[in-house]
């Protein structure tokens, strides 16, 4: 499919005024121009998101997302890297780290990365594969809410992309009494060890 990011952009270029004076209209107007970029996103492509950020000393920021679905990963890409040149703004392709402490909410779930922990699963056949078993208390596999929110999670600590591109398969257990005896890491060194990771692949 050809994506043009020209429609797209022109929209932004002529709301952008409006856009980085957002924070200073009522909510209802706010949701309205939001609204409206959101349709005119899904006209270029109907599978990406944004999520802008609050305005700072350096402007706002927008970061584009396809969901973890690499199949639109393309088009994200294409639309950042024509992104036109705009005082205050910057553009950015895929959901980022948000640090090691993370909270994650999900239905009636709530996911602490300083209560959970990681171990990675490892196969012969696939080996250039990440899979991990994730451990927190009143973890079951076959609730579909806890491995939404633990997905999010993992997303949240190590980014959409490598999410999307490393993560192979996961699944959740329930902690045992001595995780890190019986060979689990805390959740917040999975940012680190999913750098290892790469190296090794690179090898």
């Amino acid at each position: 499919m050809n994506y043009d990011t020209s429609i797209f952009w022109k929209w932004f270029q002529d709301n952008a005024e409006q856009l980085t004076m957002l924070s200073e209209y009522d909510e209802a107007t706010q949701d309205q121009l939001l609204d409206q970029m959101q349709a005119q996103l899904e006209k270029y492509c109907p599978a990406l998101t944004f999520d802008m950020s609050e305005p700072n000393s350096d402007g706002r920021r927008v970061v584009f997302s396809a969901e973890g679905d690499v199949d639109f990963f393309e088009p994200l890409l294409k639309l950042t890297d024509e992104a036109p040149d705009i005082d205050w703004w910057e553009f950015i392709p895929f959901k980022q780290p948000s640090g090691k402490d993370v909270k994650v909410r999900f239905d009636k779930y709530t996911f602490d990365t300083k209560k959970m922990y990681f171990e990675p699963l490892e196969t012969a056949e696939e080996p250039d594969i990440l899979g991990l078993c994730v451990a927190f208390d009143g973890a079951d596999n076959d609730n579909e809410d806890m491995l939404v929110g633990t997905y999010s999670t993992i997303e949240a600590l190590i980014g959409e992309f490598d999410c999307a591109t490393l993560l192979g398969y996961f699944e959740i257990c329930p902690v045992p009494q001595n995780p890190e005896k019986e060979g689990l890491k805390p959740l917040a060194e999975l940012p680190a060890f999913v750098e290892w990771f790469k190296r090794q692949r690179e090898k």
